[in-house]
Protein backbone atom coordinates (compact mmCIF):
# COMPACT_ATOMS: atom_id res chain seq x y z
CA UNK A 1 0.00 0.00 0.00
CA UNK A 2 1.17 3.91 -0.79
CA UNK A 3 2.23 5.46 2.06
CA UNK A 4 3.13 9.60 2.30
CA UNK A 5 6.53 10.65 3.09
CA UNK A 6 5.16 10.69 7.15
CA UNK A 7 4.75 6.67 7.02
CA UNK A 8 1.10 7.01 6.66
CA UNK A 9 -0.81 4.53 4.55
CA UNK A 10 -3.46 5.81 2.00
CA UNK A 11 -6.22 4.10 3.79
CA UNK A 12 -5.02 5.99 7.25
CA UNK A 13 -5.26 9.44 5.09
CA UNK A 14 -8.90 8.12 3.50
CA UNK A 15 -9.92 7.42 7.00
CA UNK A 16 -8.64 10.70 8.42
CA UNK A 17 -11.02 12.36 5.71
CA UNK A 18 -13.93 10.19 6.99
CA UNK A 19 -13.61 11.61 10.50
CA UNK A 20 -14.11 14.85 9.59
CA UNK A 21 -17.76 14.56 9.56
CA UNK A 22 -20.21 14.79 12.72
CA UNK A 23 -23.15 15.70 13.75
CA UNK A 24 -21.98 19.39 13.93
CA UNK A 25 -19.98 18.78 10.59
CA UNK A 26 -22.32 17.20 8.36
CA UNK A 27 -21.42 19.00 5.17
CA UNK A 28 -17.36 20.60 4.71
CA UNK A 29 -15.50 21.86 1.63
CA UNK A 30 -12.91 20.29 0.45
CA UNK A 31 -10.29 22.98 1.90
CA UNK A 32 -12.11 22.27 5.27
CA UNK A 33 -11.56 18.44 4.70
CA UNK A 34 -7.60 19.19 3.75
CA UNK A 35 -7.24 21.44 6.58
CA UNK A 36 -9.15 19.70 9.64
CA UNK A 37 -7.56 16.52 8.40
CA UNK A 38 -4.05 18.07 8.25
CA UNK A 39 -3.74 16.95 4.38
CA UNK A 40 -2.46 18.71 1.85
CA UNK A 41 -5.71 20.69 -0.44
CA UNK A 42 -4.21 18.06 -3.96
CA UNK A 43 -4.46 14.83 -1.73
CA UNK A 44 -7.27 15.85 0.24
CA UNK A 45 -8.87 16.25 -3.38
CA UNK A 46 -7.57 13.56 -4.78
CA UNK A 47 -8.90 11.37 -2.08
CA UNK A 48 -11.95 12.88 -1.91
CA UNK A 49 -13.02 12.57 -5.47
CA UNK A 50 -11.85 8.58 -5.11
CA UNK A 51 -13.79 8.40 -2.11
CA UNK A 52 -16.79 10.00 -4.47
CA UNK A 53 -16.57 7.75 -7.18
CA UNK A 54 -16.83 4.51 -4.50
CA UNK A 55 -19.92 6.21 -3.20
CA UNK A 56 -18.73 6.78 0.15
CA UNK A 57 -18.87 9.87 0.09
CA UNK A 58 -21.23 12.28 -1.66
CA UNK A 59 -21.11 15.95 -3.36
CA UNK A 60 -24.48 18.44 -2.65
CA UNK A 61 -25.54 20.87 -5.18
CA UNK A 62 -23.22 23.54 -3.53
CA UNK A 63 -20.15 20.84 -3.80
CA UNK A 64 -19.57 20.73 -0.13
CA UNK A 65 -18.76 17.18 0.66
CA UNK A 66 -21.30 14.95 2.81
CA UNK A 67 -21.01 10.94 3.74
CA UNK A 68 -22.69 8.74 0.93
CA UNK A 69 -25.08 6.62 1.27
CA UNK A 70 -23.42 3.59 0.82
CA UNK A 71 -20.61 3.84 3.13
CA UNK A 72 -24.36 4.18 5.32
CA UNK A 73 -25.47 1.21 3.81
CA UNK A 74 -22.17 -0.92 4.81
CA UNK A 75 -22.19 0.40 8.11
CA UNK A 76 -25.80 -0.12 9.07
CA UNK A 77 -26.10 -3.77 7.24
CA UNK A 78 -23.39 -5.42 9.42
CA UNK A 79 -23.26 -3.28 12.37
CA UNK A 80 -22.10 -4.62 15.34
CA UNK A 81 -24.61 -2.92 17.52
CA UNK A 82 -27.62 -4.04 15.40
CA UNK A 83 -28.45 -6.89 17.72
CA UNK A 84 -28.72 -4.99 20.71
CA UNK A 85 -30.45 -1.88 19.40
CA UNK A 86 -32.74 -4.02 18.26
CA UNK A 87 -33.03 -6.00 21.20
CA UNK A 88 -33.61 -2.66 23.67
CA UNK A 89 -35.58 -0.52 21.40
CA UNK A 90 -39.28 -1.79 23.13
CA UNK A 91 -37.99 -1.24 26.64
CA UNK A 92 -36.28 2.16 25.62
CA UNK A 93 -39.40 3.15 24.43
CA UNK A 94 -41.35 2.17 27.74
CA UNK A 95 -38.68 3.13 29.75
CA UNK A 96 -38.50 6.67 27.67
CA UNK A 97 -42.36 7.22 28.30
CA UNK A 98 -41.93 6.32 31.90
CA UNK A 99 -39.13 8.71 32.42
CA UNK A 100 -39.97 11.47 30.07
CA UNK A 101 -36.51 12.39 29.29
CA UNK A 102 -33.05 11.12 27.77
CA UNK A 103 -33.04 6.98 27.63
CA UNK A 104 -29.48 5.89 26.25
CA UNK A 105 -27.44 2.82 25.52
CA UNK A 106 -23.66 2.84 25.63
CA UNK A 107 -20.97 0.20 25.54
CA UNK A 108 -17.80 0.21 25.54
CA UNK A 109 -15.10 1.10 22.51
CA UNK A 110 -11.61 1.05 23.41
CA UNK A 111 -11.10 3.66 26.44
CA UNK A 112 -14.21 5.72 25.57
CA UNK A 113 -18.22 5.04 25.97
CA UNK A 114 -20.29 4.76 22.58
CA UNK A 115 -23.43 5.97 22.82
CA UNK A 116 -25.62 3.89 20.43
CA UNK A 117 -29.20 4.84 20.56
CA UNK A 118 -31.10 7.32 22.15
CA UNK A 119 -34.70 8.53 22.56
CA UNK A 120 -35.28 11.98 23.99
CA UNK A 121 -37.94 14.48 24.04
CA UNK A 122 -37.81 18.32 23.11
CA UNK A 123 -38.94 19.10 27.10
CA UNK A 124 -36.30 16.80 28.55
CA UNK A 125 -33.31 18.25 30.96
CA UNK A 126 -29.66 18.73 28.72
CA UNK A 127 -27.93 15.93 27.45
CA UNK A 128 -24.86 16.33 25.69
CA UNK A 129 -25.07 12.71 24.45
CA UNK A 130 -25.78 11.89 21.02
CA UNK A 131 -26.07 8.65 18.71
CA UNK A 132 -22.82 7.47 17.61
CA UNK A 133 -21.46 10.18 20.25
CA UNK A 134 -18.25 9.26 22.57
CA UNK A 135 -17.41 10.30 26.24
CA UNK A 136 -14.94 9.51 28.20
CA UNK A 137 -15.26 6.67 31.08
CA UNK A 138 -14.91 8.78 34.32
CA UNK A 139 -17.37 11.46 33.24
CA UNK A 140 -20.77 10.05 32.52
CA UNK A 141 -22.91 7.42 34.21
CA UNK A 142 -22.73 4.39 31.87
CA UNK A 143 -18.84 4.96 31.33
CA UNK A 144 -19.08 4.07 35.15
CA UNK A 145 -20.94 1.22 34.51
CA UNK A 146 -18.63 -0.06 32.19
CA UNK A 147 -15.60 0.90 33.74
CA UNK A 148 -16.82 -0.85 36.67
CA UNK A 149 -16.92 -3.93 34.66
CA UNK A 150 -13.99 -3.87 32.85
CA UNK A 151 -10.94 -5.29 32.65
CA UNK A 152 -7.92 -4.36 35.20
CA UNK A 153 -5.95 -3.41 32.83
CA UNK A 154 -8.62 -0.75 30.98
CA UNK A 155 -9.30 0.18 34.25
CA UNK A 156 -5.84 0.98 35.36
CA UNK A 157 -5.40 2.82 32.30
CA UNK A 158 -7.79 5.06 33.16
CA UNK A 159 -7.24 5.21 36.55
CA UNK A 160 -3.62 6.17 36.14
CA UNK A 161 -3.96 8.73 33.66
CA UNK A 162 -5.57 12.28 33.79
CA UNK A 163 -9.25 12.14 33.21
CA UNK A 164 -11.28 15.49 31.56
CA UNK A 165 -13.05 17.51 34.00
CA UNK A 166 -16.74 18.66 32.86
CA UNK A 167 -17.92 20.16 36.21
CA UNK A 168 -16.83 20.56 39.92
CA UNK A 169 -18.21 17.28 40.49
CA UNK A 170 -17.26 14.89 37.21
CA UNK A 171 -14.55 12.59 39.39
CA UNK A 172 -10.73 13.12 38.03
CA UNK A 173 -8.83 11.69 40.71
CA UNK A 174 -8.09 8.19 40.71
CA UNK A 175 -7.92 7.25 44.54
CA UNK A 176 -12.20 9.26 44.06
CA UNK A 177 -12.60 7.24 41.12
CA UNK A 178 -11.69 3.75 42.77
CA UNK A 179 -14.04 4.26 45.43
CA UNK A 180 -16.90 5.11 43.01
CA UNK A 181 -16.49 1.87 40.89
CA UNK A 182 -16.61 0.15 43.67
CA UNK A 183 -19.51 1.52 44.86
CA UNK A 184 -21.07 1.08 41.37
CA UNK A 185 -20.33 -2.95 41.77
CA UNK A 186 -21.89 -2.99 44.76
CA UNK A 187 -24.96 -1.16 43.90
CA UNK A 188 -25.25 -2.54 40.62
CA UNK A 189 -25.73 1.12 39.53
CA UNK A 190 -24.03 4.78 38.70
CA UNK A 191 -25.68 7.67 40.15
CA UNK A 192 -23.79 10.92 39.36
CA UNK A 193 -25.72 14.42 39.45
CA UNK A 194 -23.64 16.79 37.59
CA UNK A 195 -21.05 15.24 36.51
CA UNK A 196 -21.91 15.76 32.89
CA UNK A 197 -23.94 19.31 33.45
CA UNK A 198 -25.08 21.23 36.33
CA UNK A 199 -28.94 20.52 35.83
CA UNK A 200 -28.73 17.16 34.90
CA UNK A 201 -28.14 13.77 36.92
CA UNK A 202 -27.05 10.50 34.75
CA UNK A 203 -28.24 7.24 35.97
CA UNK A 204 -26.88 3.90 34.84
CA UNK A 205 -27.12 0.51 35.18
CA UNK A 206 -25.82 -2.27 33.45
CA UNK A 207 -27.16 -4.50 30.36
CA UNK A 208 -25.88 -8.51 30.76
CA UNK A 209 -25.98 -10.95 28.38
CA UNK A 210 -26.79 -14.88 29.38
CA UNK A 211 -23.22 -15.35 30.74
CA UNK A 212 -23.90 -12.06 33.34
CA UNK A 213 -21.43 -10.39 31.04
CA UNK A 214 -21.80 -6.40 30.95
CA UNK A 215 -22.20 -5.56 27.49
CA UNK A 216 -23.85 -2.86 27.39
CA UNK A 217 -25.28 0.35 29.60
CA UNK A 218 -28.55 1.72 30.08
CA UNK A 219 -29.19 4.93 31.21
CA UNK A 220 -31.59 8.05 31.92
CA UNK A 221 -30.33 11.32 32.05
CA UNK A 222 -33.11 13.68 34.01
CA UNK A 223 -32.93 16.97 36.38
CA UNK A 224 -30.56 16.70 38.38
CA UNK A 225 -33.26 17.39 41.70
CA UNK A 226 -34.99 13.95 40.94
CA UNK A 227 -34.72 11.44 43.33
CA UNK A 228 -32.54 8.63 41.95
CA UNK A 229 -35.22 5.87 43.55
CA UNK A 230 -38.11 7.13 41.59
CA UNK A 231 -35.74 6.15 38.48
CA UNK A 232 -34.31 3.09 38.89
CA UNK A 233 -36.59 0.62 39.54
CA UNK A 234 -38.10 1.12 35.93
CA UNK A 235 -34.23 1.06 34.84
CA UNK A 236 -33.32 -2.09 36.19
CA UNK A 237 -36.77 -4.10 35.09
CA UNK A 238 -36.00 -2.12 31.21
CA UNK A 239 -32.51 -3.93 31.50
CA UNK A 240 -33.48 -7.09 32.72
CA UNK A 241 -36.12 -7.13 29.67
CA UNK A 242 -33.11 -6.30 27.32
CA UNK A 243 -30.87 -9.37 28.87
CA UNK A 244 -33.90 -11.69 28.26
CA UNK A 245 -34.12 -10.13 25.05
CA UNK A 246 -30.37 -10.62 23.76
CA UNK A 247 -30.93 -14.62 24.88
CA UNK A 248 -30.68 -15.67 21.42
CA UNK A 249 -27.89 -17.40 20.48
CA UNK A 250 -25.54 -15.41 18.08
CA UNK A 251 -27.65 -12.01 18.61
CA UNK A 252 -24.40 -9.94 20.61
CA UNK A 253 -21.14 -10.82 20.76
CA UNK A 254 -18.92 -9.84 23.37
CA UNK A 255 -16.65 -6.29 23.16
CA UNK A 256 -12.91 -7.00 23.11
CA UNK A 257 -10.18 -4.26 23.45
CA UNK A 258 -7.56 -3.85 21.16
CA UNK A 259 -5.08 -5.55 23.15
CA UNK A 260 -6.85 -8.81 22.96
CA UNK A 261 -8.21 -9.01 26.94
CA UNK A 262 -12.27 -9.06 27.26
CA UNK A 263 -13.83 -6.10 28.64
CA UNK A 264 -16.52 -7.76 30.11
CA UNK A 265 -14.00 -10.09 32.24
CA UNK A 266 -15.50 -8.69 35.96
CA UNK A 267 -12.18 -9.80 37.66
CA UNK A 268 -12.50 -5.82 39.52
CA UNK A 269 -10.08 -3.56 40.97
CA UNK A 270 -10.99 -3.07 44.93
Amino acid sequence: MARSTAGESVLQRATRILEVFDVDNPAVSVTDIAARANLPLSTAARLVDELVDLGLLARDPSRRVRIGVHLWELASRASPTRGLREAAMPFLEDLHAVVGHHVQIGVLDDDEVLFVERLSSHQAVINVTQVAGRLPLNASSSGLVLLAHAAPALQERVLNRPMRRFTAETIVDSSALRSFLAGVRRNDAAICPGFIHDDAMGIAVPIRDRTDRVVAALSVIVPRGDRPSVHLGALRGAALGIRRALDRPGLIAPRVLADGTDCNEVTPIE
